[in-house]
């Protein structure tokens, strides 16, 4: 590869570095080594460029951004994602800087009364083999990103305007041409290199939501007696009503409260830095519940972030095969079923386990399309989970809401006879509280990226042992 330029002094902080526990795949390495250019230094990049060098690559990261660093507030570390990061040697730090929540309780928007409540805490680690944690998004960034930095060459400043498939090549803003045998476009949900993809460019959609997003710190909620439960029993809450809905939880070891606030768009900027209006921000919430009319009182300044979604997209390698998309370049997610991250990271994982294999050139685009038909179907089915959640939780009052809380209250009253102890007498296939039903409990959180990658290869790994394959 040429042009590659210095490994970037990058700005994140002065943390611990995280050591290397383990080897994946297991120590299994790639007897072909390609040169893997990754755009996007976000989780799905980050983690993308661990797995492809774990599997043997040499693997740059080029991130527009001037510095390495990820913002946002909370995001939900289900056990699909958990597991991953475990196997990757994070579990200490997720225990110092995350929180494992207790329970998920869904409330009415004006009286604050509990309409469905889940048991979490240990039960989802006993059922499914990981926890379920609350992390800030840029704790979790920077723990990915202190376990790639030693294996990959990370370039900032590096925004890519063009490539060209058939070589390929990217050209950067500079001027530059960079090199490489493979491009991941890990370029997010406004992605540059999707167009190549699809034939030319497209643009998300709005889907009519924005939301505002805040952090409280812990210690101002501990003050009211009616907050202070909020920290103390360490539940993610959630409230629906009417066209908006809010969602909460603790994060940074109970340090902070992260609070996201849905509600209808008013063509807002689409930015995840776009500033917010808190006085417009609390006018949008007037008439609900007493404790949230308090949580807003503590916030003194919020971003908006205008919600867009795309379309599944029918393929995510471009012919050449030198081209291939992970995360939200391909299936954005909305953030109503919390999977957005998830998807992105067991993405890379599929494809670092799967490149740990190749051996010839004549490999890489079978191998992109294995990547393909494992990831395809699950990324679809959590994007159109995600897009019922906005239809579940935003009904006007009336008759499909009362409904709805009726299911959700057969399901709490279910889940509070397991938790005494005795048996469950409720079938909970489609459930409108989604992480009730036990069966797409299963499906998303008991999954697998590396056994799926796996299961792939004793299959159909026959079809590509050549002379010089890895068997």
């Amino acid at each position: 590869m040429s042009t590659m330029g210095n490994r970037s002094q990058i700005a994140i902080g002065t943390v611990e570095r995280i050591a290397n526990v383990g080897k994946l795949y297991p120590g299994r390495r790639a007897s072909l080594s390609l040169e893997v250019v990754v755009v996007g230094c976000g989780l799905g990049g980050v983690a993308a460029a661990y797995c492809l060098a774990q599997a043997g690559h040499k693997v740059t990261i080029l991130e527009a951004a001037p510095t390495i660093g990820e913002i946002g507030a909370g995001i939900q570390v289900s056990p699909n994602l958990s597991r991953l990061l475990i196997r990757w040697g994070l579990r200490k730090r997720l225990e110092e800087v995350a929180v494992k929540p207790e329970g998920l309780d869904f409330r009415r928007w004006c009286t604050g009364e509990t309409v469905a409540w889940t048991m979490w805490g240990n039960t989802l680690e006993e059922e499914y083999g990981a926890p379920y944690y609350h992390i800030h998004r840029a704790d979790f960034h920077r723990m990915l990103y202190e376990l790639v930095e030693p294996q990959c060459t990370i370039r900032t400043n590096c925004r890519v305007v063009s490539m060209d498939t058939s070589k390929p090549t990217l050209t950067l803003e500079s001027g530059e041409v960079v090199h490489a045998d493979l491009v991941i476009g890990a370029d997010g949900v406004k992605s540059t290199l999707r167009q190549y993809v699809v034939g030319g460019p497209d643009r998300a959609r709005p889907t009519g939501d924005a939301a505002y997003r805040a952090i409280i710190p812990t210690e101002k909620l501990l003050q009211d007696l009616d907050l202070r439960p909020l920290v103390e029993k360490s539940e993610m809450v959630g409230w629906m009503g009417p066209r908006r809905h809010i969602m909460a939880y603790n994060i940074r070891a109970k340090r902070e409260y992260n609070i996201v606030l849905v509600h209808p768009d008013d063509d807002g900027e689409e930015s995840w830095t776009a500033k917010g209006s808190t006085d417009k921000m609390r006018a949008e919430f007037v008439g609900w519940e007493p404790r949230i009319q308090k949580l807003l009182a503590l916030i003194p300044s919020t971003l908006n972030w205008k919600l867009m979604d795309r379309d599944p997209i029918e393929t995510w390698i471009h012919k050449d095969g030198t081209l291939v998309l992970l995360g939200d370049s391909c299936h954005p997610m909305l953030p109503y079923r919390a999977q957005g991250s998830a998807m992105a990271v067991e993405d890379a994982a599929v494809l670092g386990n799967l490149f740990s294999r190749l051996a010839h050139r004549s490999q890489i685009l079978p191998l992109l399309h294995a990547y393909q038909s494992i990831r395809y179907d699950r990324a679809t089915a959590t994007q159109m989970s995600s897009r019922l959640n906005q239809h579940i939780f935003h009904l006007p009052d009336g008759p499909q809401q009362e409904k709805r809380d009726r299911e959700m209250r057969a399901a709490m009253e279910d889940a509070l006879r397991v938790a005494r102890g005795e048996r469950s007498t409720l079938t909970s296939a489609g459930n409108a509280n989604q992480w009730a039903d036990k069966e797409k409990n299963s499906i998303q959180f008991g999954y697998d990226a590396d056994e799926e990658a796996e299961i792939w290869w004793r299959n159909h790994g026959h079809t590509l042992r050549g002379p010089r394959a890895l068997l």
